[in-house]
């Protein structure tokens, strides 16, 4: 209907009641003015076929969310865009987190101040973008703008709503921590070690262990959820071997994430844990004279760490030394002790045990011991084992000095021998004599009764004419070559027997044929 006229047949009826009226009586107002024909239902159908006014604005009315995902880290401010066009029902907007029944009210446009959001531009009919400021790892989660207008009934209900925005929080990893055994572990036993991290999201993240800026082998990292559901929390395990060597050693665990822009590091001194056991050294002394002063010393090297605790015994009994000295700390980090402990060397002491017993670190305590000797006054010689044992040392040295000269005396025998027979095969010349007569007297020794020979032979082996000659004084024969001998040429010589000789003339001896041989027999018979 243009004009927004009523039709001509739908006339309003006027009733006009007249106050002064009695009750049940009828005033002449109340008589019915001239009357049109009325079509109720077809004006009631009309009517709603009327366009209220604003119809057209709500028909066009739109709810613009553009982000489909936004990524923010926590303790940042996360921005989400919501605007509309102009006009539309009368109603709040709002920010709600989640659809349906779990739905969450982030911004409320009636009452802002309680809302977890805040209104970007106030006063704003078309932009209600929002920010959420310090944002939590619990803040993910899928945003809605919604347009609500009043109801029938006065409540407001839902008329427009956005496409929805997923939010993702990155959540920073916090700082690792390195956890090692509770209790201390020896050098040359193997250790675990266990880096914790958590609070972060997303749940990719990797894990890094270094010795001493030494990459070193390690399990993959165990990720769980955390307890809120929308972070992870990590750990990493890795097991070395303790060498003695390590007490100025680290471990350092390593924690690399998307959220961070340099790796987070914490690392574990293996001082901590690690325990060197001491070697326990005691000298034993020599023999002590009787009523002198003899000194046990302990040597208790390269523990760590330095607490240690060193008890002298007398035959199993303790013994009172006062304080214990402090230990001096080696250039390569391990600790020393030296404990001495004076004793008189008097009779009732002899052969009594002292030992040395030190305890590191609680655990099973390491001993040493020494005896104690005491030798006879103004002696040093005592039958313990020391002194025998020098003794022993002393008589083998003997044994194998007599066996040597042994031995040389039997070589120089043997060479003697060798030679005597060497000398026994050389080319020689003998004078025989015949048996004597049993008859014959022995005559007086006289040096003109002495018969012997003396031969030179050449060494070369040359034909030499050999001349006998008969000393008249003697009886003497002289047997040479040609050729004096040179002063390098082996001379032969032949011992002639001694023999009597008789007073009566004596033939000579006839000269031996030319020969090649160097022998020569003479003979010498008695007429």
């Amino acid at each position: 209907m243009p004009g927004g006229l009523s039709p001509p047949f739908c006339s309003s009826v006027v009733l006009v009641v007249d106050a002064t009226a009695g009750a049940g009586r009828k005033s002449p107002a109340m008589e019915l003015l001239p009357r049109r024909p009325a079509w109720p239902l077809t004006c009631l159908v009309l009517l709603s076929l009327r366009p209220w006014p604003g119809a057209d604005a709500q028909a066009g009315f739109q709810l613009h969310q553009p982000q489909k995902e936004v990524s923010v880290r926590v303790g940042e401010t996360l921005t989400l865009i919501c605007t509309a066009t102009a006009g539309g029902s009368v109603g709040p907007v709002k920010w709600l987190k989640g659809w349906g029944s779990g739905s969450e009210t982030i911004f409320d446009q009636k009452d802002p101040s309680s809302s977890r959001g805040t209104i970007a531009v106030n006063e704003s009919n078309t932009n209600f973008t929002i920010l959420i400021s310090d944002v939590r790892p619990e803040d993910a989660g899928t945003y809605y703008c919604v347009k609500f207008r009043k109801g029938p009934t006065g409540n407001d209900e839902l008329y427009r709503r956005g496409n929805g925005t997923v939010v993702f929080v990155q959540a920073r990893p916090s700082n690792p921590t390195v956890s090692g055994p509770s209790d201390r572990v020896e050098s040359g036993k193997m250790a675990s070690f266990t880096c914790k991290s958590g609070g972060f999201f997303p749940s990719n993240i990797s894990v890094k262990w270094f010795k001493d800026k030494t990459s070193i082998q390690s399990q993959l990292p165990n990720v769980t959820p955390g307890p809120s559901n929308f972070t992870y929390n990590m750990s990493s395990t890795v097991t070395v071997t303790l060498q003695k060597d390590d007490i100025r050693s680290e471990l350092t665990c390593q924690v690399l994430h998307t959220t961070l822009t340099a790796p987070l590091t914490r690392s574990y001194h293996l001082s901590q844990i690690l325990r060197v056991p001491p070697k326990v050294v005691m000298e034993p002394p020599g023999p002590v004279g009787l009523n002198e002063t003899v000194s046990f010393t302990c040597d208790v090297q390269g523990f760590y760490p330095g607490s240690v605790t060193v008890t002298w015994l007398e035959n199993g009994k303790e013994m009172n030394t006062g304080s214990s000295p402090r230990p001096t700390k080696t250039p390569e980090g391990l600790f020393n002790l030296r404990s001495t402990v004076a004793v008189e060397a008097v009779l009732e002491k002899n052969g009594s045990v002292f030992t040395c017993r030190v305890v590191h670190e609680g655990q099973d305590p390491l001993s040493s011991s020494a005896t104690l000797w005491v030798a006879a006054s103004g002696q040093k010689e005592s039958n313990s084992p020391y002194t025998n044992g020098s003794s022993l040392f002393i008589y083998v040295a003997v044994g194998v000095v007599c066996t040597v000269l042994a031995l040389l005396v039997v070589a120089i025998l043997y060479l003697i021998r060798v030679k005597q027979s060497k000398g026994k095969s050389s080319p020689s010349a003998r004078l025989h004599e015949p048996e004597k007569s049993s008859g014959t007297t022995t005559q007086d020794s006289d040096p003109n009764n002495m018969t012997y020979a003396d031969l030179n032979f050449t060494k070369e082996k040359k034909n030499v004419q050999r001349v006998i000659e008969v000393s008249q004084q003697s009886e003497y024969a002289c047997i040479q070559g040609s050729q004096a001998p040179a002063s390098n040429d082996n001379l032969t010589y032949a011992d002639l027997d001694m023999v009597h000789l008789s007073k009566a003339p004596r033939r000579p001896a006839p000269c031996p044929e030319e020969t090649t041989s160097e022998y020569a027999s003479v003979q010498i018979q008695r007429q």
